[in-house]
């Protein structure tokens, strides 16, 4: 096993601290955010907000549904949000390659605030070899795909909240 990191930035013209809070809000944010042809029933077991929240949810991915549970961390508070993946499964119900798999946004100021780089990183356990190989580099596309729909997804939620009064 390796481990695999993929990675995707935008620049979003929105206040970080609404792109974070955005990220974060697992009850009203985040379940906009989530691209609805790869994921679906996006649950909170705990909490809601940040670190310390449990979730479930599933993601469609190369014909497949996968099963996540993840627990939401903040490594650095404001401006880094983690998900460790601490069971995922295929529909066989084995654990596969995103078991214990974490996914980082960060949001990075710029403009003294008033916009950010935002940053989504996944780092996931990958196969060696020849087959690792071609699941390495089918999976790097995939998520990278995702990836971008969520940068734009979000500068849409933020920019609309950040319009919002109060």
């Amino acid at each position: 096993m390796t481990i695999q990191g993929i990675t995707a930035s935008a620049q979003i013209s929105a206040p970080a601290a609404t792109l974070y809070a955005s990220i974060a809000d697992y009850r009203g944010g985040r379940p906009c955010i989530l691209p609805r042809q790869f994921f679906a029933g996006l649950e909170e077991e705990q909490g809601g907000i940040g670190a310390g929240t449990r979730l479930r949810f599933q993601m469609r991915a190369m014909g497949t549904t996968r099963n996540f549970r993840c627990l939401v961390s903040e490594p650095v508070p404001r401006p880094v949000l983690a998900e460790i993946n601490v069971e995922a499964a295929s529909g066989t119900g084995e654990p596969d390659w995103a078991s214990g798999s974490v996914t980082t946004f960060t949001v990075d100021p710029l403009e003294r605030g008033r916009q950010a780089q935002v940053t989504i990183s996944t780092e996931l356990k990958a196969r060696a070899g020849p087959a690792g190989w071609i699941e390495r580099v089918l999976t790097a596309s995939f998520l990278r795909r995702v990836f971008a729909q969520e940068l734009q997804r979000l500068a849409t939620v933020a920019e609309a909240r950040s319009r919002e009064p109060g």
